[in-house]
Order: structure tokens, then sequence, then C-alpha cells
């Protein structure tokens, strides 16, 4: 996952949920064990009154009111239901409410133990509190188990209700609270847009440097890209100054030898032009070196059919006598983040020597691949042999000797190419003459 705020997102979504549903098992949990406890309390109450309304006679015969002080007593399938039973476990005594409802077996405890349970009659849930007593006559000590059981389904339904809303309101709270987080990483970030927003302007040339304040945590970064921004012009400007000095500085003296050749005799004149003629290749060679601007994402982009237009349109011109057709086929618009300088020289340099091989026809092809523009320039000429490609592409290397020209302009293309991370290649034309091919970064 490429992107930050993708990232915090989901990091706080995957937070916020894992809290939720901690947050959600500890309140259900809590709740739970309060209504369990609350249930317990109520029915050791119920069993506190029975005992406080209970008159034994013998072990077989045991009085109580007519009206208990809880109603539910008396009310058939009321949910809460009493039993008392003797020392041989045989009830002695039960509720009216008990009438008609298949409840779970009493049990029978011995005095003084008592046992609280939760069971399953006949796929109904039920809670029993049973009590085991000793109860003290004139005559004798009774033996007897109070047994208190109720119906777990409106304790359930409560249960059910209370999960609903908590679930409802913690799922509600959770949406709101993502919301709220997505917002305020929005506006956390949104110094980070504007950095990209500055630097995409940066790379198609409306501006040439960082301009907006930013927050300390990342003013450091802008104020080092400002820094290296700076820094790459003023180095690129001292290469290319160097460069041109020193290629001018040797203008000069190889001039004046240049002109004192005349007063030599012809072997010695053809010897020594020989050498200025190649020294003269290797300063203007350097000199477009130092013209060439090279690969770089801080660029401004250019329109390619401008610049093939500009460049067929003059070749037109001087090859009138050949009457040239040219076939360009491009997408609509593209445009490439190349110096101008530099695609107007290789292109001039590739054009202009299918031109000069054609027989009529020159076909420039650009095709836009995986970001990149990739040119081919073809020719319907003689075509290249391939033991001639690797003399062509040596500076001042040279086929045709009687073509005009110094030889050093596809030694120039490919460095201009190379400065681009590509290669320039040549391979046979289904034209039949040679095909050109190479590739720059497109916007």
């Amino acid at each position: 996952m490429k992107s930050l705020r993708a990232r915090l997102i989901l990091a706080a979504s995957l937070v916020l949920t894992f809290f939720i549903i901690f947050a959600g098992y500890a309140l259900d949990r809590a709740f739970y064990d309060s209504a369990e406890a609350s249930l317990q309390e109520n029915l050791g109450t119920q069993l506190t009154l029975l005992l406080a309304g209970a008159e034994v006679n013998n072990p077989d015969d045991i009085d109580m009111p007519s009206r208990l002080l809880e109603t539910k007593f008396s009310l058939p399938s009321s949910g809460l239901y009493a039993y008392i039973l003797n020392d041989k476990g045989r009830r002695i005594w039960k509720s009216l409410s008990t009438v008609g409802v298949n409840l779970p077996k009493p049990i029978k405890l011995e005095p003084g133990k008592s046992l609280q349970q939760r069971l399953k009659h006949n796929g109904e849930e039920y809670y029993i509190k049973s009590n085991g007593i000793l109860w003290h006559t004139q005559n004798r000590k009774i033996q007897l188990t109070f047994n208190i059981i109720t119906d777990l389904n409106d304790f359930n339904q409560q249960i059910k209700e209370y999960r609903h809303t908590l679930w409802g309101w913690l799922i509600g709270l959770a949406t709101i609270l993502l919301v709220v987080q997505v917002i305020i990483l929005i506006w956390g970030l949104k110094p980070l847009r504007r950095v990209t927003s500055e630097l995409t302007a940066i790379e198609s040339g409306e501006q040439d440097r960082i301009t907006r304040n930013y927050p300390t945590e990342i003013l450091r970064l802008t104020d080092n890209i400002n820094g290296l921004l700076e820094h790459e012009h003023t180095q690129l400007t001292r290469y290319r100054n160097s460069l041109a000095d020193l290629a001018h500085s040797l203008k000069t003296p190889l001039a004046v030898i240049n002109g004192a050749l005349h007063e030599l005799d012809d072997k010695s004149r053809q010897s020594i032009q020989e050498q200025v003629q190649r020294m003269d290749n290797i300063i203007s060679h350097q000199l477009q070196r130092a013209a060439t601007a090279g690969s770089s994402s801080i660029r401004k982009s250019i329109e390619v059919k401008i610049i093939v237009n500009k460049i067929s349109k003059a070749l037109n011109k001087v090859y009138r006598d050949k009457n040239i057709q040219f076939d360009i086929h491009m997408p609509d618009n593209l445009q490439i983040r190349v110096d101008e300088g530099d695609i107007m020289e290789v292109l001039g340099n590739v054009m202009d020597n299918a031109c000069k091989f054609c027989v009529q026809r020159v076909r420039v092809n650009i095709a836009l691949i995986e970001n990149r523009a990739n040119f081919t320039i073809a020719d319907d000429g003689r075509g290249i042999k391939d033991t001639e490609i690797q003399l062509i592409l040596e500076r001042g290397g040279r086929v045709d000797q009687a073509m005009p020209g110094q030889g050093i302009g596809l030694s120039v293309v490919m460095d201009i190419v190379s400065a681009y991370h590509s290669e320039l290649t040549i391979t046979k034309s289904d034209l039949g003459g040679a095909a050109f091919s190479f590739d720059f970064p497109s916007s």
C-alpha cells in the first residue's frame, strides 16, 4: 500500500475496530454479570419471604399464607415458581404458579447447603436457587429444602435488547469517530498535498522552487528540496559554461594553425589539416554535450507534434528536390519531459539523415509505451548493413564520404539519448531503408 493517507486510515480503522469490539465485550459482560447478580439477589429475597411466611408442623405438613407477598407465586405460568421438599425429597408444598407447567425437578439439599444453577428443560432456560434448612420446632428438628425457580425469558429478552442497543450505539459512534478521523487525517496531510502540487508545478516548468510556508515537521524537507534544485541548476550551469569556455578557447588557436597551413608543403599541410579537422570535430562534439540538459524530473513538458512538424517543414525546404513524403503517426497531445534543445537536436539529426538517404519516403512513428514515448524514424533508402552500424555510431564515422557532413551527428544523438536513460538502435525498416529507434520520458 503506497498511499500514506490510506495507511493511516487503515491503521486508525483497525485500532478503532479493536477498541469498539473490546469495549462492547467489556460493557456486555459487565451488564450481564450485573443482571445475573440482580436476578440472584431477587431470588434470594423471594426465598427469605417464603421462609418468613412458612409455618412447619411436621415433615409432611407445612402451612403457607394464602396470599404471598410476591403475587407471581399465585399466578399460573407467571415465570416464578416455588417448591418445598422434606427430608425424603417429597414435595410438601408448591406455589399455584406451577399448575400446568412442566418444570425442572426440584433439588433436595442437606441443611446448610445452597445451590444456584442455570439449566435447560424442554427447550426452556431456567434458573434455580435451592437452600437446605433445618427447621426447629418445639418437639423436633425438621429438614427442608426450599427451591425457587424462575424462567429466563424476561432475563434473556432484557440481555437481547441491551445488546441490540449497545452495539447499535457503538457502531454509530465508531462510524462518527471514523469520519472524524478521516477528516482530521485529510486536514493533517494537507501540507503534504500542497508540497506535491508544488513539485508537480516545478516539473511542468510553472515554477522553479517551493514557495509556500509549511509546518515545522516538513519545513526542513522543503528547504532541502529548494537547496537541491538550486544546487542542480548551479552545477549544470557551471558544467556547461566550463565546457563551452574550454571549447571556445581552443577555437582561436585552431583557426591560427589552420591559417598557417598555407605556408607548408602539400604533404605536411594535408597531415596537419586532418588533425586540425579532427580537433575541430571534438570541440563541436563537446560544445553539443555542454548544451545537453539531460534527464530530470524537473523539466517543462514539450508537445511533440509541434517539434516534429517544425523539423519536417524545414527539411522539406532543404530537400525540396526530392519531394519527400513524410508519414507522421503519433498520439494526439503527446507531451514529453525533455529539454527543447535536446529533442530538436536528436530529431533534427535523425530526420535529416533519413531525408539525406531516402528515395522519397520518411516515416515518423511515435508510440506511448509504459510512460515512455518511443520514437522510430524510418526511410525507404538503401539501408545500413550490420557491419556499418558500429562505424556510423562512432564520432566522425561515415559510410558515404560523398555526403556532406562531419560524421558527429549520430554520436551527439547517442550522448543526448543516453542522458535520458535510453539508447539508439538501428534496424532494417519495412520501407526498405534504415529505422532509428529511441525513447524519451513522457509527461
